[in-house]
């Protein structure tokens, strides 16, 4: 009995690699940020239109892929914990508490104030402003106005709420569905087994295409509207709809093998099914770009990017199972820093997109730069994160246990 639990949850390169790719691709899309004519924190003076439908290719599956994922991993760390005793679920959820909220707090309150700084720099220095915030450098009067939400750095639009989680939204959300995760598991015991298998029943077939999308179109059609993507937790309505039930899916599709079977037999439908949604989107936002389309169309381009973000989400899970069944030391090293990357790499990317522009260097070059300096600096972070001893942690990295000699 432990030699087939140890070999139904033994560990998932192919998770392991889309992890660490889909985190890449995070990185990339928020360079694709500076750029890109949308809002950031801090934006080019050269927006390059022709980057946007490069954006919106990742744009609807990016992140829910990483939930899915997330919630798989979470899954096979509560089978870790079951095999070594009773007490599984607590020991996930306080492992999930301090794995995520350590690094949480420490980002919000040292990695993410550049951000804002360079962000209230750049409004200042774009719309005229007087203020000593442009003028001098960051110094502890910046950070304590930062961390006591008195900046008071407003505009027409509205207020810069300090202090803020900014592209660490995504740690507190993972961090509080793993301990809805762990509650579950603690309060179903013997019949998240159970659960497991009528799951396998309804995504082992046809259902792994209608089920899941005509769930992405619904929340799609009627909470999106009502519920815009706000990353403040509260009143985010639409996001947790669709990000707590990719954690979910994930979360039982790592007992699921004939899911994962199914995903593999269908990769090649998928992915068709991806590109020519993917195809449709591009000519919707391209054809629309400056004027409204029509309600109709517009609900009818709703269905279109549900399709489009499960179909990719599955081609990617289906074309890693199929083909990616080793390691390498490569991919070892990044799976270890893959979150100290994620930490640091916003901050990053502004405070160097930000200091390079002023060089009017060749756009491509620019680019270039900021994505090599972006890696190498994530590099660097990780590389003294994984020497800090238990400190680590708070660069995301997870602190080895000792074993007994």
């Amino acid at each position: 009995m432990t030699q087939t639990t140890t070999h139904r949850f033994s560990r998932r390169h192919d998770l392991d690699a889309i992890r660490i790719g889909a985190f890449m691709l995070l990185i990339l899309y928020h360079i694709g940020m500076f750029y890109v004519p949308w809002d950031f924190h801090v934006n080019s003076a050269r927006p390059q239109e022709w980057l946007q439908p490069v954006m919106w290719f990742t744009n609807p599956w990016r992140l829910t892929l990483l939930f899915l994922v997330s919630g798989a991993a979470t899954r096979l760390l509560l089978e870790k914990y079951r095999a070594e005793g009773p007490g599984a679920a607590e020991r996930l959820g306080g492992s999930r508490l301090l794995r995520l909220f350590l690094p949480l707090l420490f980002g919000m309150l040292v990695i993410v104030p550049p951000q804002t700084y360079y962000q209230v720099v750049q409004h200042v220095r774009d719309n005229g402003l007087a203020t000593d915030i442009y003028h001098n450098a960051m110094t502890a009067d910046f950070w304590v106005r930062y961390v006591s939400s008195k900046g008071n750095w407003c505009d027409a639009d509205g207020c810069i709420i300090t202090p803020t989680w900014n592209h660490l939204w995504f740690v507190a959300y993972a961090m509080i569905y793993s301990l809805i995760a762990a509650l579950v598991a603690g309060w179903a015991g013997p019949r998240l087994a159970r659960a497991t298998q009528v799951f396998e029943r309804l995504f082992s077939g046809i259902g792994l295409f209608i089920w899941p999308m005509a769930y992405l179109a619904l929340i799609r059609l009627w909470l999106f509207p009502q519920f815009p993507i706000t990353h403040d937790l509260f009143g985010d309505l639409y996001n947790h709809a669709l990000s707590l039930a990719a954690f979910g899916f994930g979360f039982l599709m790592a007992d699921a093998p004939r899911v994962t079977q199914a995903l593999k037999r269908y990769r090649h439908v998928f992915l068709a099914l991806a590109l020519v949604s993917y195809g449709v989107w591009v000519g919707y936002m391209t054809g629309f770009k400056d004027t409204a389309p029509p309600e109709a169309l517009k609900q009818a381009m709703r269905v279109v990017y549900a399709i489009d973000q499960w179909a990719f989400i599955c081609a990617i899970l289906g074309y890693g199972a199929q083909h990616i069944r080793q390691t390498s030391p490569l991919m070892r090293w990044l799976g270890g820093g893959v979150f100290t990357f994620y930490i640091v790499h916003q901050t990053l990317i502004v405070v160097l997109a930000f200091h390079l522009e002023k060089l009017n260097l060749p756009l491509f070059v620019e680019m270039g730069l900021v994505l090599s300096l972006t890696l190498t600096g994530c590099a660097v972070a990780y590389e003294i994160a994984r020497r800090a001893g238990v400190l680590g942690i708070l660069m995301g990295v997870a602190v080895a246990k000792k074993t007994a000699a």
